[in-house]
């Protein structure tokens, strides 16, 4: 269930309405025989449009739209009648989402609040009617003009997931453990790698009534950012997180080594990843003695801050959403 649910990446052929045509007509009843022009404008054609809900946290609900078709405007009539415009399609779609051009590889929407709409795909303009064609010298035009086609193409709709903090770490580093400890979140967990194979979010309730989103994130295996394991899939979602918290168990055979090959990924998936705020915590670290945390501290880089926890005695927890929250609210450097 877990893993059919969750749908970070769809893949749609999308095609806005065609706009009506103007209307060649001129006005005829039985006391005008042959009266003036009085076509009406076509109808402009339906638009494709993108709408952010705050409700959703997957694209499960567009997994099966393989074509979406804005409707047509309708042709311009006599009297001066304008067409019917097509209806919208409207598409709603995650905060944290990003809809690109399949051919171009172009982000052409950013879906980041609640409500937030944007006409990914413009509907064709309806054509004037002959009336509009009326001159002094010309007052009876025989032309007018045709509705301008819509737009279309295969696009991509792409969600990163939105959270403040994102959790990295080795497969069984113990991500989900924490989680479901600091916040209302019930991921799977198990001994095994790749328990976590969807990212798991959760709100943690910090001092006052505040709150801060954490994110647990698929674990990265070495290789991840030339596509091993998850690969890609789990490093895209990292790029939403304003910090990251990289965890460690206290059991690692090589602390220092631990942490750099997981900086090393980011760095070879996107550079800019390595401009966020991080935290390291050493996880399990109920079974340590302070001779092996001060060994472990030696191990660690002086530039980046640490903290020992354990999920298991809620050990280091409370330090750890203190740190957590400077991190994210410290003061923005001009």
């Amino acid at each position: 269930m877990e893993k059919n649910n969750f749908i970070d990446y769809i893949r749609i052929f999308c095609r806005s309405g065609h706009g009506g045509a103007g209307s060649r007509h001129f006005m005829r009843n039985k006391l005008t025989s042959k009266g003036g022009p009085d076509g009406g404008d076509g109808g402009g054609g339906g638009h494709i449009i993108l709408r952010g809900n705050k409700q959703l946290w997957t694209l499960l609900h567009l997994r099966y739209y393989k074509n979406v078709l804005a409707e047509n405007g309708e042709s311009g009539s006599k009297n001066n009648r304008t067409g019917h415009t097509g209806a919208d399609i409207i598409l709603e779609v995650p905060l944290g989402t990003i809809a690109r051009d399949e051919e171009t590889g172009k982000i052409e929407a950013e879906i980041l609040e609640d409500g937030q709409e944007f006409i990914w795909l413009h509907g064709g303009r309806g054509g004037l009617g002959n009336s509009h064609f009326a001159t002094p010298t010309n007052q009876a035009p025989d032309y007018a003009q045709p509705g301008e086609p819509g737009t279309e193409g295969w696009k991509i709709l792409e969600l990163k997931v939105l959270a403040d903090v994102g959790l990295v770490g080795f497969p069984n580093a113990g991500k989900s453990t924490l989680l479901s400890v600091i916040t209302a979140a019930k991921p799977k967990i198990a001994n095994y790698a790749f328990t976590t194979l969807v990212p798991q979010l959760g709100m943690v309730e910090y001092r006052d009534g505040k709150s801060f989103c954490v994110a647990d994130l698929p674990g990265i295996i070495e290789g991840a950012a030339e596509g091993k394991g998850l690969g890609h899939r789990f490093l895209r979602h990292i790029e939403r997180n304003a910090a990251l918290l990289f965890l460690i168990p206290a059991d690692s055979p090589n602390h220092k080594q631990e942490f750099e090959i997981l900086v090393n990924e980011l760095e070879q998936y996107n550079p800019e990843l390595l401009q966020k705020d991080f935290l390291i915590a050493i996880s399990k670290s109920d079974m340590l003695d302070e001779e092996l945390r001060q060994a472990i501290t030696k191990d660690l880089p002086s530039n980046i801050p640490h903290v020992f926890i354990s999920s298991i005695t809620n050990q280091g927890l409370v330090e750890l959403k203190d740190k957590l929250w400077q991190i994210l609210n410290k003061p923005v450097s001009s």
